[in-house]
């Protein structure tokens, strides 16, 4: 079965005008839009889609137990829900798929790239309450919980292993060769995270001439 393919003319301009408008809302809603993203990826995904997808991390978000404390009970408990009960988590392979940078796909699949799968975790750890946010360090996409001084950092990727210091280091030695600076922790906004979203999606399509169309409309939603 091969790559989705992009929606029929109309559906893809309605896709880009909502994902312009929310990219310029005062506060993006980072869910809306990683599905925009996938509804102009993928032709199959219409609005009906989207919906339940934003109703499967609700769902996902009101079976998170309640477990008042830290940063690090907060980690825990989203690692024990998502990664071991729910399964969520990446492998080699996924970075050979378009579909790990759909959200819609990733919830379905329970597979994806580090950075969809963060935003599962941002996404449900957000409306249970939890003080999460994404952590963008060079080549792997993780989440952190509470203030700096008390930060705590879990990989979706690894479903939801608690990363100490020498682990981060290693990661970005591992991307970059150059050391981890504190800089790297600090919290991604909304659009920045959607911004490398679609640039792995634009890396995926330069290795694939085939597919120009893919990297054509990854393009056009960078720019809006």
């Amino acid at each position: 079965m091969g790559a989705p393919r992009p929606p029929k003319p109309e559906r893809a301009a309605e896709v880009r005008r909502r994902f312009g408008e929310e990219a310029r809302a005062e506060r993006p809603d980072l869910a809306t839009l990683c599905l925009l993203v996938g509804a102009a990826g993928d032709g199959t995904l219409d609005e009906a889609g989207e919906d339940a997808a934003q109703i499967e991390l609700d769902r996902l978000a009101g079976q998170v137990p309640f477990r008042p404390g830290g940063p690090r009970s907060w980690a825990l408990a989203l690692a024990e829900l998502l990664g071991g009960t729910c399964g969520f988590r990446g492998s080699p392979g996924d970075y050979q798929r378009l579909e790990s940078s759909f959200l819609h796909e990733v919830l379905q699949r329970r597979r994806g790239l580090p950075i969809l799968l963060s935003v599962v975790w941002l996404e449900v750890a957000r409306r249970a309450g939890a003080p999460v946010y994404g952590v963008a360090l060079p080549g792997h996409f993780v989440v952190g919980f509470g203030p700096p001084e008390e930060q705590v950092l879990a990989d979706p990727f690894d479903g939801g292993r608690v990363l100490t210091g020498g682990d981060a280091e290693l990661l970005v030695v591992g991307a970059t060769g150059a050391r981890l600076d504190p800089s790297m922790l600090e919290p991604a906004d909304p659009l920045d995270v959607v911004l490398r979203v679609l640039n792995n999606i634009r890396a995926w399509a330069a290795a694939r001439p085939e597919r120009s169309d893919v990297s054509l409309w990854a393009v056009e939603l960078s720019l809006l």
